[in-house]
C-alpha cells in the first residue's frame, strides 16, 4: 500500500448488524464512539440496520425490517387522500 494516501484514522472497524447480530471486520475511516470485543481484540463499533446478511437480496429471504416506523409514518401521511369507500345499495329481490 502507498504511504501518504490513506487517512490516518483508516483502520479495521466492526460493523454490526442489528437486525440478526451478525459481526463483520472490515477497514474504514467510520467516526466511531462504541467499541466491542471480537476474539479477544476491542474494534471501534459502527451499528447498521441492514447488511449483506440480512438484506433480502443477498439472502433470497422477504423480510421486512422496520425498525424506525417507516412504514407507519407514510400511511399516516397519506392516509388524508385515501378515498372514501364507496357502499354500494343492496337490491333486494
Amino acid at each position: 500500500m502507498k504511504k501518504g494516501i490513506h487517512p490516518e484514522n483508516y483502520r479495521l472497524i466492526a460493523f454490526k448488524d442489528m437486525s440478526n447480530d451478525e459481526v463483520f471486520l472490515t477497514k474504514s475511516t467510520a467516526d466511531t464512539k462504541e467499541t466491542i470485543e471480537v476474539d479477544g481484540v476491542e474494534y471501534p463499533l459502527v451499528k447498521m440496520e441492514i447488511s449483506r446478511t440480512s438484506h433480502p437480496f443477498y439472502t433470497g429471504k422477504a423480510k421486512l425490517i422496520d425498525t424506525a416506523g417507516r412504514i407507519d409514518k407514510f400511511k399516516n401521511k397519506y392516509d388524508k387522500f385515501k378515498k372514501p369507500a364507496k357502499t354500494e345499495a343492496k337490491t333486494e329481490e
